[in-house]
């Protein structure tokens, strides 16, 4: 733009700011908050990215992968029409912290749920307080996990963190039957019991969901909805339960060196029917998600609604000899997320970028427009979603309070220092079923030393607990790293 065009644009929008009355802006406001857009958070326990098939079909790249053991067309859906990030890590493999980065947008230290069964900090602010104060119904059903020790403990106005509608909101559980008594409270059954397409826990939650985004409503609403699956115990409602034939499940290679000879027989065949049980465990969630989904259309609000599906951490499911996570390795941390807007986020959109679930609460509110409350301690993500330039260090910092320790994954590399001093370094494209540790060989102390000296500077820039023995650790790394 020459000067002159540029003057004569500049006055024109002066004049058109003078002539705006109070009238005028008010109007502008009301036009912005009616086209805001719905947000449903679809957010899952323990999934694995190997179990999403889109996922799947990329890591069948990977050397020794398997095969794709499942087909989850509804979540590819989403996909397909929205972006996947394949770089999403959760900063911290235990369910309660995770969940408290998702919805504060902090490191566990900082929101005080720091491992499992804690309770979030009271003054904590998280995504559904603020956009309740933008006007947002808001509302919650399933697992919480981050109100302490009660179990199931249902969750009362005063205790949901910013989610008005709590009624089918719970502490913790994986309860496989909700039943609602005659006055309308649910009830939940011994994990023995079963229920059917009704009342098992999945399709209960999604029923709860659908009845909530059909409300009549003048307002933009957040809604989200936390499935206990596919975590264990693995049992499902039929015809999931035998759906999946366990002689077609794939081994890890690391489950056969870590099993004892004599013993091997018996983990694999343990293991086999986990797994196929698992796999109708994320077969039914995806149709529910389908169920959500049609809800939406039937409504006219699928596009107007920012639809996020995603989980906590993943289940090793036979890796290393483990079931569950709460260790290093990246399937419990390198996690599906996907997210659907056609509005801004181009249909196809595929993420490289490392991104975590400190930086989920302010990309949201970026793509939403609505403004962060101030304390978050991650990063707005909303520009990669939408095709957009932005500086951003492809780093994932782990905290973990439990096990003392603390990690970084980077393109290339996953180092974890611990309190201990038993230190793991794992080249990430070389050995992807991490099978060697690296650290402690002379070729590698360079690369050691930097990335400590990044853990370091992260928790110096949070103020995290852990800085007193990062410190000792990481200067004992100068000489003998």
């Amino acid at each position: 733009m020459n000067r002159r065009h540029f003057l004569k644009a500049a006055g024109l929008g002066a004049a058109s700011l003078a002539l705006e009355t109070p009238q005028i802006a008010a109007a502008r406001r009301t036009e912005k908050k009616a086209n805001r857009p719905n947000l449903l958070i679809i957010h899952t326990d323990q999934l694995s990215s190997w179990a999403v098939s889109i996922y799947a079909k990329q890591l069948t790249r990977t050397p020794n992968y398997g095969k794709v053991l499942l087909e989850t067309p509804n979540i590819d859906a989403l996909a397909r029409r929205g972006a996947i990030l394949n770089n999403f890590f959760t900063n911290s493999a235990v369910s309660t912290p995770s969940r408290g980065c998702l919805v504060t947008g902090r490191y566990p230290h900082s929101h005080g749920a720091y491992r499992n069964n804690i309770e979030l900090n009271r003054d904590e602010i998280t995504i559904a307080e603020v956009l309740r104060r933008n006007g947002y119904d808001t509302g919650y059903a399933g697992k919480w996990h981050l109100d302490g020790p009660p179990k199931p403990g249902w969750m009362k106005p005063q205790r949901s963190m910013g989610f008005s509608d709590c009624r089918f909101m719970f502490n913790r559980g994986h309860w496989k039957k909700i039943v609602e008594q005659p006055d309308g409270s649910p009830k939940v059954a011994p994990y023995k019991v079963i229920g059917d397409e009704k009342s098992f826990t999945t399709d209960y939650l999604a029923d709860k969901t659908i009845e909530f985004i059909k409300k009549d409503r003048k307002t933009p609403f957040f809604y989200m909805v936390s499935i206990p699956y596919p975590h264990g115990p693995y049992t499902v409602r039929p015809p999931y339960m035998t759906m999946y034939d366990p002689k077609d499940m794939t081994i890890p290679n690391t489950l056969k060196k870590s099993s004892p000879a004599g013993k091997r027989s018996s983990a694999e065949s343990r293991l086999r029917l986990n797994k196929a049980r698992y796999c109708g465990l994320v077969k039914c969630i995806d149709h529910n998600v389908g169920r959500i989904v049609a809800a939406l259309k039937d409504k006219r609000l699928l596009d107007q609604t920012i639809i996020l599906f995603t989980t906590d951490h993943g289940d090793y499911m036979g890796e290393h000899g483990l079931y569950g996570k709460n260790q290093w390795y990246r399937t419990a941390y390198r996690l599906p997320f996907i997210i659907r807007w056609p509005q801004r986020i181009p249909p196809g959109t595929v993420v490289d970028n490392f991104v975590t679930n400190v930086d989920v609460q302010q990309t949201l509110l970026g793509l939403m427009g609505v403004e962060p409350s101030g304390r978050e301690q991650g990063r707005d993500a909303s520009p990669l979603l939408c095709g957009q330039e932005t500086e951003w260090p492809n780093e994932a910092m782990i905290h973990h309070s439990s096990l003392k320790s603390a990690g970084i994954f980077t393109p290339q590399y996953e180092l974890v220092l611990a309190e201990n001093g038993r230190h793991m370094l794992f080249d990430r494209i070389k050995d992807p079923e991490q099978n060697t540790n690296l650290f402690g060989k002379p070729p590698h102390a360079a690369t050691v030393r930097n990335l400590a000296a990044r853990i370091l500077q992260h928790h110096k820039e949070v103020n995290s607990p852990a800085l007193e023995w990062l410190k000792t650790q990481v200067e004992k790394l100068a000489p003998h790293a």
